[in-house]
């Protein structure tokens, strides 16, 4: 009896992941989750399918990696930028803990490539795009430029999520923030504390972030006084330099508030303010943009709305991986939450439970 016991628990079901989905009375792509242990799934649906699984004899690991014969169970991560970039601006070192974060918890090989020129796109992509060699990608994105690769791996059915709104949106999946909102929170805090000169240092412009980042700050401006003075608007390219070349810039129309689209450049603002013999923010307040750990750093600790760039990038793996496992996922955007934190380089409201700020 134990022999014929043994050889009953080992035999393989017939069955595929569409008719335990049949029997569960849920979707393919549930059973898929459930299968490779995603966490995005509900306790009692969960349960439900392993019940069906194991009536059912039917192996998890090893149908799932048998079905999957043809994958790679490899993603690919294209960064649109240089390589100097990529180890200066803290952001993408923080996205990338992330996504690889989110690649080994579900055994996922992560592939790096970094695009920064055209000719850098068409020597990637034919490996990028070649049959097998990756089962989807993650793409930074949001300039205009980066619509090339973004449309040719559509074009070739890629498994694709792009971190950061495209500037097209409609017809790929998507994780981002609400950076219009984002902004306007901080710009208002500013109102509130009494700044009535506020100035912003843009990200680039032509990128989605950098437009949507500004038009927060003019729809606040709006809002509060009626017009946006352009004077007080310039341009910045999300590094400490940049952020300090638009501060020299803004100092001769002697504005008392700052949002900077980054903390990057919200340190080189700083940075401007103190070298012209000005106080932080005694003088000029200041607001940044990313809560990256240098801002929380330092005698006069930055304020800035706080996006968790990390989570990003799991979240970005994970929505990666449910179009993997079912096709029929019509594209679409997931936005995260952002939460203003405000420290010394501006000052701070009271009382603080009716600001809604920390």
């Amino acid at each position: 009896m134990k022999l014929v016991k043994n050889v009953q628990d080992q035999r393989v079901s017939n069955l595929t992941l569409d008719d335990i989905a049949r029997l569960a009375g849920v979707s393919r792509s549930t059973v898929s989750r459930v299968v490779n242990e995603h966490p995005s799934v509900k306790k009692d649906v969960r349960q439900r399918v392993l019940d069906i699984i194991e009536e059912n004899h039917f192996h998890p690991n090893a149908a799932a990696r048998t079905l999957a014969m043809q994958r790679s169970w490899t993603i690919g991560l294209i960064l649109p930028h240089s390589v100097s970039t990529f180890f200066t601006d803290p952001y993408y070192p923080n996205l990338l803990m992330g996504i690889a974060k989110a690649c080994n918890l579900y055994s996922y090989t992560l592939a790096l490539f970094l695009v920064s020129t055209k000719e850098d796109e068409e020597n990637v992509f034919p490996r990028v795009g070649r049959k097998g060699f990756l089962d989807g990608v993650i793409v930074q994105s949001g300039h205009h430029g980066d619509q090339g690769i973004i449309g040719r791996m559509i074009d070739q059915k890629i498994p694709l999520v792009v971190v950061g709104r495209p500037f097209r949106s409609d017809n790929v999946t998507y994780i981002d923030i609400d950076n219009i909102s984002a902004v306007k929170s901080a710009v208002n805090y500013l109102c509130k504390t009494g700044c009535r000169k506020i100035a912003t240092i843009t990200g680039p412009i032509d990128s989605t972030v950098g437009i949507d980042r500004l038009e927060g700050y003019r729809q606040a401006i709006r809002e509060q006084n009626g017009q946006v003075d352009e004077s007080l608007v310039v341009e910045g390219n999300f590094t400490e330099t940049g952020g300090f070349i638009a501060m020299q810039k803004l100092l001769p129309f002697k504005p008392d508030g700052v949002f900077a689209a980054s903390d990057v450049m919200a340190v080189g603002a700083m940075r401007a303010v103190e070298e012209a013999n000005l106080r932080v923010p005694e003088d000029i307040s200041i607001i940044g943009f990313d809560d990256l750990p240098a801002a929380s750093y330092g005698s006069n600790q930055l304020s800035t709305v706080r996006q968790n760039v990390p989570e990003l990038g799991l979240r970005a793996v994970e929505c990666l991986i449910e179009q993997i496992g079912d096709d029929s996922i019509a594209p679409h955007g997931v936005m995260m939450d952002t939460e203003l934190i405000i420290r010394k380089s501006c000052f701070r409201l009271a009382p603080i439970d009716q600001t809604g700020v920390k």
